[in-house]
């Protein structure tokens, strides 16, 4: 691996750590300013939302549903030029006392804006059962 591949890997570690944190204040607002203003989630099971606002009232329905805090593990991060970067990964969604509710994996587009890495595409889907 490169050095410009470290690089990108660092900074999406980054970028990921404070979703993680934003998620488990329950901030649903900052979770969404983590995105680009067009940014997108595909959720499985649910139409493409669209942009900032959108997104918020998502997450916060999710943190409604009883999901308390996310784990995400990037595998794979590719810096496609100047200021986009596509990752894999895999997720872990947890309820009260740290139960485990969701594990998947994950696929991600980001667009570097200003200073920062923000999600411009965020698609995820379960590898648990089907209940």
């Amino acid at each position: 691996m490169d050095s410009l591949s470290v690089t990108i890997m660092d900074e999406i570690q980054q970028a990921n750590q404070a979703f993680e944190r934003t998620f488990g204040r329950a901030d649903a607002p900052g979770l969404a300013r983590l995105y680009t203003t067009s940014g997108t989630v595909l959720p499985s099971g649910h139409e493409p939302v669209v942009g900032q606002e959108n997104i918020a009232a998502y997450w916060q329905a999710a943190m409604q549903s009883g999901i308390r805090e996310a784990a995400l593990h990037p595998v794979e991060v590719e810096q496609l030029d100047d200021d986009t970067a596509i990752e894999i990964g895999t997720y872990r969604l947890f309820g009260e006392a740290h139960q485990l509710v969701d594990r998947g994996k994950y696929l991600a587009v980001w667009k570097h804006e200003g200073s920062q890495w923000k999600l411009h595409r965020d698609i995820w889907n379960s590898s648990m059962p089907m209940a």
